[in-house]
């Protein structure tokens, strides 16, 4: 069959989006005027500090605190987000009852609810005299306005993220390999261990990563809960809050320098433990 036969018998594909070039060529426009140039301003803000200055800005004990428990506690909530969003992904496709449907889309309520209003509720809930609280404070623990209150916070944002990144990869799973590994002898926990956890394991770190980065970036949900107590229960991006209404720019902007770097270290382990997690599959 000549060429020209061969082109009326099999037609080129058209595709919906224009060729490779020119959709690189957007994709590059887009990305550099919503992420590369505003980073880009973040990062050059803090010049005219200078490094001594600079230094100063990001060391001092009220920085290093609003730091360490921004991060230390995103870390945390998405360690238990990643534990119990496996369990409930786990039952929202392994079983079927009444309800469900309901559950299933209570757990996309942090997605919607304004943060603002995620706030005041915990706040109301884990008071002294709220119906969690009060019951925690006859028994001397306390959650709301301390730091425990911003593990609380971040562990309701941070819940969506990894049951909806591990649902799609339980329902492509299926039965088919537990139930092979269950006439090869294994028990319920081994196959859980052995079998199903190394597959969802690549999900679920992807899940955990995004939420130690919504944790480590909220802001209203948690300065409602929080206390906001300097050193003792104030998150990093409310401290940047505060000092742009002190109109230090250079500061404020200072501290965001850190808190993306920090993140991007973080993400960036968490993308290479992903790598080789999958790898291993």
């Amino acid at each position: 069959m000549s060429a020209a036969g061969l082109k009326l018998a099999f037609p080129r594909a058209r595709h919906m989006l224009p060729g490779f070039h020119l959709s690189l060529g957007f994709t590059l426009f887009y990305l550099t005027g919503i992420v590369v140039i505003p980073l880009l301003a973040l990062l050059l803000r803090p010049y005219n500090l200078g490094l001594e200055r600079f230094w100063s800005a990001i060391s001092t004990p009220r920085v290093l605190a609003s730091l360490r428990l921004s991060f230390g506690m995103a870390l945390f909530a998405a360690t238990i987000d990643a534990t119990f969003g496996f369990i409930i992904a786990w039952v929202l496709v392994r079983y079927r009852f009444t309800g469900r449907r309901i559950l299933d889309a209570v757990i996309d309520l942090p997605f919607a609810l304004p943060t603002a209003v995620a706030g005041i509720a915990l706040s109301s809930l884990y008071a002294p005299n709220g119906w969690i609280g009060a019951p925690l404070a006859a028994y001397g623990i306390r959650i709301a306005y301390t730091p425990w209150g911003v593990l609380v916070a971040m562990i309701f944002i941070g819940l969506p993220f990894t049951v909806r990144t591990l649902e799609p990869v339980l329902n492509e799973l299926g039965l088919d390999v537990e139930e092979a590994a269950a006439t090869l002898g294994a028990t319920r926990l081994q196959t859980i261990l052995r079998v199903v956890l190394p597959s969802l394991l690549p999900s679920l770190l992807t899940g955990a990563a995004m939420a130690f980065a919504r944790g480590a970036g909220e802001y209203g949900s948690v300065i409602f809960i929080a206390g906001n107590i300097p050193a003792v229960s104030e998150i990093a991006p409310l401290l940047i809050v505060t000092k742009l209404e002190e109109f230090d720019y250079a500061g404020a902007a200072a501290i965001g320098v850190v808190m993306l770097a920090a993140s991007f270290v973080m993400l960036l382990a968490l993308n290479g433990l992903q790598s080789w997690a999958a790898k291993r599959r």
